[in-house]
């Protein structure tokens, strides 16, 4: 039995000291919105089994050793470092503090991080257990991830992804039924979406024909803030790391093809999309013959299009040069999804890894996968008002306590209608029934059985629809019938 004298006196030391807050973004969620998520989450996990997917979890830290240098220069610098127990500045030299280099120090006192995301660490699990593991290897995992970014809307600090990869496999049949899952996914959920596709490979050609061929992360990360900071601020970038005005000038007509006049740019259909897809990588073949590593990305993004196009998948696929991903491991395909409907950013991205295992002593495993951003899907759902009426989570029976006679003639009751699958609940104490029928209200309980001494002779219950308010007396027997009826 929990002691509220706690909450009392906690209540009453804290507000001495301050308001009680919570960390800049994160968020508390409350019953109404943890159902809402729920939806999500299950949604998600519905599609992920359908193909075959199957689920594991891995610790929310992980050894920095782990984690550093996978995500890159900017990545690492968004870690949550977690500082070593007791007295974890007793080994560092004061000249050491003095000298303020936090790599060094960070090294010291710290040997744990918050995981960045569930790619990395899965990747540590399949060399950990790979004596356990058949592959090809189709895992899908739900769990929360720490980013020391800024906040700002659609962007947290702490927030969930829903991850599925393959490992073990280098069938572009993989890449294909992960846009299918995409497609399905969010034909369940309503959104209506985009898909956004590019290939690593072929970037990297981009980065030969503009003669900066060792250049291809500069580049990968200044272009995945394209969305952020706009094409100028992209370039100024790259101009501050040494690019010449005419690589940049190369770059930018590579990059940004503009569909032949025959093409609306501003025609999103079906049909012209695809056209436009062809056009691009038939303009893009011309110009980058000579590269032998663009040539491989383009014929890869030309097999995933026509296995995609096999399965009849509804949703737009979009070939797209300037999506980057700024994350250093993606070798192949990568994947972004953007929300039609919504102003936000990606609502999942994903993408092909060769050798990602390797950091970690095991080579030639590649790997793809993508992850869906549940807390941003939220949001879109909650501005577009797509989460469905009555969540399964909710409460669909109340049952009115009058008192002692009443209670142990609805408990039996409530034992059956449990049993039958149906959310219920009695009130836990004999409260006058405009509290009880208010606090139904404020559940949204859509039924309500009232048993008074007339139901108690009748061996039946008054069932109330809280919605029409109207009133039918149920023999008990007919009481879960009737509820799986409504």
């Amino acid at each position: 039995m929990h002691d509220l004298s706690f909450f009392s006196n906690f209540a009453e030391n804290f507000s001495a000291m301050q308001k009680p807050s919570i960390p800049k973004g994160t968020r508390d969620f409350s019953p109404e919105e943890m159902a809402n998520r729920n939806y999500i989450f299950n949604t998600i996990k519905s599609v992920f089994q359908l193909y075959g997917f199957r689920q594991i979890e891995t610790p929310a830290q992980e050894n920095l050793s782990t984690l550093m240098g996978k995500y890159g220069e900017e990545g690492d610098k968004l870690l949550f470092k977690i500082l070593n127990s007791g007295d974890f500045a007793g080994g560092v030299a004061d000249e050491e503090w003095a000298a303020k280099n936090s790599v060094k120090l960070t090294s010291k006192i710290s040997e744990k991080g918050l995981r960045y995301d569930l790619t990395v660490p899965f990747a540590r699990y399949v060399v950990q257990h790979r004596d356990q593991i058949t592959f090809p290897f189709k895992r899908y995992q739900i769990q929360p991830v720490w980013r020391a970014d800024r906040p700002q809307k659609g962007r947290y600090r702490e927030f969930y992804q829903c991850d599925a990869d393959v490992v073990g496999s280098n069938s572009l049949v993989n890449e294909a039924e992960l846009l299918q899952m995409i497609d399905e996914v969010f034909h369940r959920l309503g959104i209506n979406v985009t898909i956004k596709l590019n290939n690593r490979k072929i970037l990297a050609g981009i980065a030969e024909y503009i003669g900066e061929p060792d250049r291809l992360i500069d580049i990968t990360t200044a272009i995945d803030k394209l969305d952020k900071i706009g094409e100028e601020k992209v370039l100024q970038e790259l101009r501050d790391k040494g690019f010449q005005e005419d690589a940049l000038t190369e770059l930018k007509s590579i990059l940004f093809i503009i569909p032949p006049p025959s093409i609306k740019k501003d025609d999103s259909s079906f049909d012209t999309t695809w056209k436009n897809n062809d056009i691009i990588l038939r303009q893009l073949k011309a110009i980058l013959m000579d590269s032998e590593i663009a040539n491989k990305g383009l014929s890869e993004i030309e097999e995933i299009l026509e296995i995609v196009k096999l399965t009849g998948i509804q949703t737009n696929i979009e070939l797209d040069l300037t999506l980057a991903r700024g994350l250093n491991y993606y070798t192949g395909a990568i994947i972004e999804v953007k929300a039609n409907d919504v102003q936000i950013g990606s609502i999942s991205g994903g993408g092909r890894y060769d050798n990602l295992t390797g950091v970690f002593g095991m080579d030639g495993v590649s790997g793809v996968g993508i992850s869906f951003g549940a807390d941003r899907i939220y949001d879109v759902l909650n501005q577009l008002n797509g989460f469905p009426a009555m969540s399964e989570e909710n409460t669909r029976l109340l049952f009115i306590n009058f008192g002692d006679k009443e209670q142990r003639f609805c408990l039996p009751l409530l034992k059956a209608v449990r049993a039958a699958g149906i959310n219920a609940e009695i009130f836990p104490e004999a409260a006058k029934i405009k509290k009880q029928m208010s606090y139904a209200d404020s559940k949204k309980i859509p039924f309500v059985a009232i048993v008074g001494e007339n139901e108690i002779n009748a061996n039946a219950v008054m069932l109330k629809n809280m919605t029409s308010g109207e009133q039918q007396l149920v023999p008990v027997d007919e009481l879960v019938d009737k509820m799986n009826a409504l």
